[in-house]
């Protein structure tokens, strides 16, 4: 997935979850931050970032943070991101584990909530829920990084679906330095042993690294899950 142009900035602060404040050529300027995580190890004062230009009449903000420069790693923010970049490389037979699925629909209701794709191969059908990872501690990823009673309820979901077909949560850990995931046990326990439940019901669970440049992101490769 390509990023477009962006520009280069400098963070100062985030007033609330989903506006942050940073410097372009010397004017500070409102970005929208379209990730409710707290990031707080990313997000810091004097962080070098990257925004893109968002023209929209609708938008208070003109720029989306898209890239933090997190001592030479460069980390995807935009939470946005993974649905796409997981339907591309599904589409693309990158994924081995979905290979000649296609992606039939997105973001689909399902019971009382919405799952982002949903794979066709024949007759045969999975159901898959994306999640971004953006933690990355001594080189476990974390997920998550503030409390997500949404994540859990798509567990839950999930281990609905398996009674039509297989289903799978799949994580995209957006940068290029983690070597295994892990639940954030002491960030959210909840969402812990629901994950290690959803196992044990048969929904699968994937977590992938990936490539990020100034131009672009890719999956890159798979790494161990670790409940």
């Amino acid at each position: 997935m390509l990023f477009g142009s962006l520009i280069h900035a400098t963070f100062k602060a985030r007033p609330n979850r989903f506006v942050g404040l940073a410097e372009v050529d010397g004017r500070v300027e409102e970005c929208f931050i379209a990730n409710p995580g707290r990031m707080r190890e990313l997000l810091v004062p004097g962080a070098s970032v990257y925004l893109k230009r968002c023209e929209s009449r609708l938008r208070r903000t003109r720029w989306d943070l898209t890239l933090v420069d997190h001592g030479g790693i460069f980390v995807s923010v935009d939470s946005r991101v993974p649905n796409d970049v997981v339907e591309e490389s599904i589409e693309a037979g990158q994924v081995p584990e979905f290979h000649g699925y296609r992606v039939d629909r997105r973001e689909l209701s399902f019971w009382d909530s919405r799952l982002d794709l949903q794979l066709t191969k024949g007759s045969a059908h999975a159901w898959v829920e994306v999640k971004s990872c953006t933690l990355v501690f001594d080189g476990v990823a974390l997920f998550p990084d503030a409390p997500t009673e949404r994540g859990t309820r798509h567990l839950r979901v999930l281990g609905e679906a398996l009674r039509l077909g297989r289903s799978a949560l799949v994580f995209l850990i957006q940068r290029g330095d983690a070597l295994s995931l892990s639940p954030n046990e002491a960030t959210d326990p909840v969402f812990a042993e629901a994950l290690r439940g959803a196992l044990l019901k048969g929904v699968e669970v994937y977590a992938y690294d990936s490539k990020v440049t100034l131009e672009g992101i890719t999956i890159n490769r798979r790494v161990p899950v670790d409940i």
